[in-house]
């Protein structure tokens, strides 16, 4: 039994193009439908999502999902919303990327039920390789014209007089790749719906063709939106780059904060596509949400769905109290349960000064650790005044000029916080 796939992703927002017939396709029972991935690092980042997505609600739909490894595609670049060709990769590096990538897919699609939809995981390296130009040109290449390549908006970008890298042969010839993916998946699994961002729409398309001129049989296309931010810079991206799903390139505090510091407009957006929230519960939080907008009850339920899908519910409440200690009230207990390195992360960029371990025997007094010794306040006049206004903890701790700064105060062995007010910190490197 299958339900309405299509209109899952309409009322999510997840759907940009259909070609006209695969609702009705669909409805028809179960379908096979796949979705390519660029294999070009051992991790996926959250650009790859809306894809994974997709692949996820047609399984739950019913339906078998495909995810595809575009090893051989990998290896040639895709044209579509890039001004550069991609660097290819060797058959080890992409085999290595492709293991890790599907250890990321396992948290959202089955591939190990017994039934008919069980996921499958493919890669297109395992029968491009074998084929010659030769082969290639004559039995795939003759069936689409180079008028028809050229009509491509991909392609017409690229050839643009705006472009001055102009555009390679082998760039030219990826739809035709593509394109016999999907032919190739046809024949070998009954697959009849390739879905992709929407600037895949021409490369999808080419397959359509392939299996009408080639097969006299009908293949469907059916895109999302390409996912922006409403300030206008790009999403998935940040400083430091991209947010992978890995937790060793991303951990999964700066993953939970990605989540939260979305704005309410592209919170009211993802909530609909990055999680399986039902419509009714997504409406409800949109409504409170509105109420109490302070609150920001959407993006801490966009943040704690993701983390936990990605990551574990584990790591959500690391994150959970990561966040606390820095925006919320906490304890020196709570601040000496972190590890070093989510410490580091939680007070990344606040001044830091080094003082040595033989300072503190005896304790440091809180004077000089505010003024002399680490400048984190002007001079011993500012320090004296601040202690005396209760303005000053230690490790979230408020203290007096009485106080004295001892090994017992450090963190991990290494660090204490200072802190005036609610948001000015100091990092004490002990050495």
């Amino acid at each position: 039994m299958v339900s309405n796939f299509v209109e899952e992703l309409r009322w999510r927002g997840m759907l940009h193009d259909i070609m006209p017939g695969t609702e009705e396709h669909l409805k028809d029972g179960m379908q096979s439908a796949y979705v390519g991935i660029d294999p070009t690092a051992d991790s996926l980042h959250i650009g790859h999502l809306v894809g994974v997505m997709m692949l996820r609600h047609l399984q739950l739909s019913g339906h078998r999902p495909i995810a595809l490894i575009g090893g051989a595609t990998g290896m040639i670049g895709d044209p579509s919303g890039k001004s550069t060709e991609r660097n290819l990769l060797d058959e080890t590096t992409l085999r290595f990327n492709q293991e890790a990538i599907k250890e990321q897919l396992s948290r959202f699609l089955d591939f190990d039920t017994d039934g008919e939809n069980a996921a499958l995981l493919v890669n297109n390296y395992d029968w491009m390789k074998g084929i010659t130009f030769l082969e290639f040109i004559r039995d795939v290449g003759k069936h689409i014209t180079v008028n028809y390549m050229m009509a491509k908006d991909s392609v017409k970008k690229r050839l643009s007089e705006d472009s001055k890298e102009g555009m390679s042969f082998t760039e030219f010839t990826y739809q035709l790749v593509q394109g016999y993916d999907f032919l190739h998946l046809h024949r070998k699994y009954g697959c009849t719906l390739q879905m992709g961002g929407s600037d895949q729409w021409g490369n999808i398309t080419t397959g359509t063709e392939l299996i009408r001129r080639i097969d006299g049989a009908k293949g469907y296309a059916l895109t999302c939106p390409l996912i922006t931010k409403a300030d206008g810079t790009k999403f998935g991206k940040t400083e430091s780059g991209n947010v992978w799903l890995d937790a060793h390139k991303t951990s999964p505090y700066r993953f939970y904060q990605y989540w939260l510091n979305t704005s309410d407009t592209d919170a009211e957006k993802y909530i609909k596509i990055f999680t399986f929230l039902s419509r009714e519960e997504i409406e409800n939080l949109v409504s409170a949400h509105q109420q109490a907008p302070h609150q920001r009850q959407l993006q801490r339920r966009l943040a704690e769905e993701l983390t936990t899908m990605v990551h574990s519910a584990q790591d959500l409440e690391s994150a959970e109290k990561a966040s606390e200690i820095l925006f919320g009230n906490s304890t020196a207990e709570s601040l000496k349960a972190l590890s070093r390195e989510l410490f580091l992360e939680i007070f990344e960029g606040v001044p830091q000064a080094q003082i040595s371990r033989k300072e503190l025997e005896g304790g440091l007094d809180m004077i000089a650790a505010l003024s002399a010794k680490t400048g984190f306040l002007k001079s011993n006049g500012e320090a004296r005044r601040e202690l005396q206004q209760n303005s000053i903890s230690v490790n979230k701790t408020r203290v007096n000029e009485a106080h004295t700064i001892t090994e017992a105060d450090l963190i991990r062995n290494r660090f204490v916080l200072l802190q005036r007010g609610k948001k000015n910190y100091f990092i004490l490197v002990v050495d």
